[in-house]
């Protein structure tokens, strides 16, 4: 084995070429979607994973440089994250280790789990787009068929000089996992189209089953997973409690698929 290794020849130029060719040749596949997914936290990313999976065509888009969310810190910024059962199933089919603390409750490192998922959603076949913000809806007919979107970065220039115009992608479904904030139902709020609840105070006994069970589709061609339901129906938080957060999104790419199936 020679002590000195060299890297094979290439131009500045090449590495260029490559990232430009390969990515608009990626994007373009997308430009019309199954189910677009708009947040990669735990949810998002779950639901972006079982569609995946089940040979459909979904784009993922987050407007962090990072995805994960929430995930990646657990609680109080200790990475320690907290799953109730039946939700360890999703960390052991993730190959994410973890361990029993008390009755039924369970607890795993933050950053493990949270690097498994992207990693199974990577695998799946999902395509994932990050510093993607959404700027607005597609609304053909009264029904959610897209979402127009542009460069978080864009957000960050100075007003005179912001007025660069969004794109927008077509889908037949897009999903609503990002959060507290309930951003693609917000926009169709902001147009009298559908009036959300906003979110209850904490109460992590009831908050997550209710989660789970009211995981749909609250707009004709939008379905809402993870806290993006409690904004929407007025639920309890759970605080670092994720295991809804995985069955909501698991939940909302089987409602997804059903409809596409109809």
């Amino acid at each position: 084995m020679n002590d000195h290794m060299s890297f094979a020849s290439s131009s500045e130029n090449q590495i260029t070429g490559a990232i430009v060719a390969e990515f608009a040749r990626e994007f373009e596949r997308y430009l019309e979607s199954e189910v677009i997914v708009v947040g990669g936290g735990p949810s998002g990313l779950m639901a972006a994973k079982e569609l995946a999976s089940r040979d459909v065509r979904v784009l993922l888009i987050e407007k962090n440089n990072y995805l994960g969310g929430g995930f990646w810190l657990g609680g109080f910024l200790m990475n320690k994250l907290t799953v109730r059962a039946p939700a360890q199933e999703c960390l052991e089919e993730l190959g994410v280790p973890f361990k029993e603390y008390s009755s039924e409750l369970f607890v795993a490192d933050a950053v493990h789990a949270c690097s498994r998922l992207i990693a199974a959603t990577c695998d799946s076949g999902a395509m994932i787009l990050n510093m993607v913000m959404l700027e607005d809806v597609v609304v053909h007919n009264e029904t959610v068929c897209g979402a127009v979107v542009n460069w978080t970065a864009v957000s960050t220039l100075p007003r005179p000089i912001a007025c660069v115009d969004p794109i927008s992608l077509e889908s037949r479904f897009v999903i609503d996992a990002t959060g507290h904030e309930a951003v693609v139902l917000k926009k169709l709020e902001a147009r009298d189209l559908l009036e959300t609840k906003g979110e209850g105070a904490m109460w992590v006994d009831k908050s997550e089953d209710l989660v789970v069970m009211h995981t749909s589709e609250f707009y004709p061609g939008l379905i809402v997973t993870g806290m993006a339901v409690s904004t929407a129906f007025g639920l309890p938080r759970m605080g670092p409690s994720f295991g809804a957060m995985l069955l909501s999104g698991r939940r909302a790419a089987e409602i997804a698929i059903d409809k596409l199936r109809r």
